[in-house]
């Protein structure tokens, strides 16, 4: 009776702050509505904050690019990239929705600590990358709009924080109808530059069919870097928990349901603002074999282009509202993967402002050192770095939304998983290529420093790939591991008469996740049996407690006071003595082991993930180090 009340009270209180995505705004949206548009609309705004970062102003440099380069003839590429994008933010609001963890937390849960890390790093220059986009687009808009210089318009964009802070007090649905308000500003924009362009239908019709040369690879690539964004996975993934939908299967199917007409509908709103940048270039520069270097020169020719002042003005309000709303959304995503890959929180206005310090750095010395013209080619590199991070997210994405353990019933079908591998793969093979023939054009070009230059690529060109290697082959060595035996044991022979062990105080060591519902059911149900005493250790191995020591005080540090003040107020409500204790390190194993001899633990009962053998030396492992230090029986207890 009493494993079932434990059970019970663990499945409540493992769900609290530290395991939630957007912790403040998760599950505020109800949608518990009796007609069908009410509920349809309920779910609608998670992939319409996601899909202004398919129109920010990395987009438009490559859109631009390509349409005044090479005409329509990469239209195609942005109809593909868009299908890819559909398909992948579905899998990421599913893996939301089904398992109720971030793609951040799902890599930090499935994966060994340094994997994570280096993962994390990898998200981090592609926020870093993406926010790049987003301050030069806004700078340059404010440059058209206003005749502010460059500089200066990159360090307002630092204070763009005090607005998202603002919005913040209001919920997430006033930040869902503030970035849809921005996103029709840019879609009535561009809807005034067709009209005003007329273009040719029968050559638009002409760019969907599939071609690609040397000189428009780089473009594609970036342009495809620029739709599909890695960081929008994990900022899907975290949004759709911030509607309330029921536990059944059933009410997942639904979510689902809806939340797929919310990415349909809004990407391919968003795919219609950048086909309309591409046409509007191919239609009004490229016929007139204008090469455009920059935005601004794009903003200064459409005037006398297409004879009408109202066009510069109206490109200038759409840019700087697309860098406006992409900017917020960069905010959120980078506090879902610092929380979701380190555990870590962060105050908001804290994250966002270092995020966009690392993003003016560069922009500040590019226009100081290479001047302004070279801010066009600093936003098209900076696509090309988001879509070669994109393997490092969409191949995990896969994988976790394809495991059936995970996901159960509504993991991806044969024929989903078929075309979420045919994207991998395209996005991959385009990576490579690109890799390979810039890595040889900066050889060539490198002359004396050529050297230093392949000291440093080839190391890391290692590395990313077996970084690669790992996270693509991950589940069939796990699985190949499991499969194989080991040899039978030679038993030792069993005493008639064995004696019965009595337990008066039992250690558990806890680690605040679900790991610890059966380890404190199964102490629990001893303690009861011997009249023994429970003594409850949590090692806190957070950065800020390295750092501080018993002085952290961060939301995370709080949050698992709070619940294991918890658990030791429900077990002694049960009658059962307990004793807690919290201390402050990076070495979990060593803090059990001292603990332990300082209590003298006649049982240790500990949770265990069920790695073995050759995971346990990727994973890490903290029984084994504790178990050979002491000589204590040890009761492990495998988690669900």
């Amino acid at each position: 009776m009493y494993t079932i009340e434990v059970a019970g009270f663990m499945d409540e209180v493992t769900n609290t702050e530290q395991h939630k995505s957007l912790a403040d705004v998760h599950a505020t949206v109800s949608t518990a509505h009796p007609s069908l548009f009410r509920r349809m609309f309920a779910f609608a705004g998670p992939a319409y904050l996601v899909s202004v970062g398919y129109m920010d102003p990395g987009n438009w440099a490559t859109d631009l690019e390509g349409g005044a380069r090479f005409g329509y003839q990469l239209l195609w590429v942005l109809v593909m990239s868009n299908a890819m994008a559909i398909l992948l933010q579905t899998l990421s609001a599913r893996l939301g929705i089904v398992r109720g963890r971030d793609l951040a937390q799902a890599c930090r849960e499935a994966y060994p600590r340094p994997v994570a890390l280096a993962l994390w790093v990898l998200c981090e220059v592609a926020i870093a990358a993406c926010d790049l986009a987003e301050v030069l687009g806004a700078a340059i808009g404010f440059n058209l709009l206003f005749g502010l210089p460059l500089i200066a318009g990159v360090l307002v964009t630092a204070a763009d924080t005090l607005l998202i802070l603002w919005l913040q007090r209001f919920g997430i649905r006033a930040l869902e109808a503030f970035v849809l308000a921005l996103v029709t500003v840019i879609g009535g924009c561009f809807f005034i530059e067709i009209f005003l362009a007329r273009p040719d239908v029968s050559e638009m019709v002409s760019g969907l069919v599939p071609r690609l040369n040397g000189e428009s690879l780089y473009i594609a690539i970036g342009i495809l870097g620029a739709t599909v964004m890695p960081h929008n996975l994990y900022l899907h993934s975290a949004l759709v928990q911030t509607r309330r939908i029921g536990r059944s299967d059933e009410a997942k199917r639904d979510a689902c349901r809806y939340n797929l007409v919310d990415s349909v509908v809004a990407l391919n709103g968003a795919l219609l603002v950048n086909a309309a940048i591409l046409v509007v270039a191919a239609s009004v520069f490229f016929k007139r074999g204008i090469v455009v270097t920059e935005i601004q020169q794009a903003h200064l020719l459409l005037a006398p282009l297409l004879g009408t002042a109202a066009a510069s003005v109206v490109f200038a309000v759409a840019l700087l509202a697309s860098g406006q709303s992409s900017t917020l959304t960069g905010t959120m995503a980078g506090q879902i993967v610092m929380e979701g890959f380190l555990n870590l929180r962060m105050r908001p206005w804290l994250r966002r402002l270092i995020t966009r310090l690392i993003a003016v750095t560069p922009a500040v010395l590019t226009i100081h050192y290479a001047g302004e013209a070279a801010t066009y080619r600093l936003l098209i590199l900076s696509q090309v770095i988001l879509s070669m991070q994109l393997p490092f997210a969409v191949i995990p994405l896969i994988h976790f939304s394809s495991d059936r353990a995970r996901m159960g019933a509504f993991a991806n079908p044969a024929w989903v998983r078929l075309l979420a591998w045919s994207t991998a793969a395209i996005i991959v093979g385009l990576n490579v290529n690109l890799v390979i023939n810039t890595v040889g054009e900066w050889l060539a070009g490198a002359g004396a420093w050529r050297p230093l230059f392949l000291l440093i690529v080839i190391p890391l060109a290692l590395l990313l790939a077996a970084l690669l290697f790992w996270v693509s082959a991950e589940p069939w060595i796990g699985r190949w591991i499991r499969k194989r035996g080991r040899a039978p044991a030679v038993l030792p022979p069993v005493e008639r008469e064995l004696p019965a062990p009595v337990y008066r105080r039992i250690l558990v060591p806890l680690d605040h996740t679900e790991l610890d519902r059966p380890a404190i059911a199964h102490a629990a149900a001893m303690a009861r049996l011997h009249g023994a005493t429970l003594y409850l250790l949590h090692v806190e191995e957070d950065v800020t407690s390295q750092v501080y020591g018993s002085l952290a005080s961060t939301a995370e540090v709080r949050a698992g006071l709070s619940y294991l003040d918890q658990i030791v107020e429900a077990l002694k409500a049960e009658g059962i003595p307990v004793e807690a204790e919290v201390v402050h390190s990076a070495d979990p194993g060593r803090e059990i082991v001292r603990y332990a001899r300082r209590v003298e633990p006649d049982l240790l009962v500990m949770g265990a993930h069920g790695h073995r053998r050759f995971q346990d030396l990727i994973h890490g492992n903290t029984i084994d180090p504790v178990r050979h230090a002491l000589n204590v029986p040890i009761l492990v207890v495998r988690g669900e």
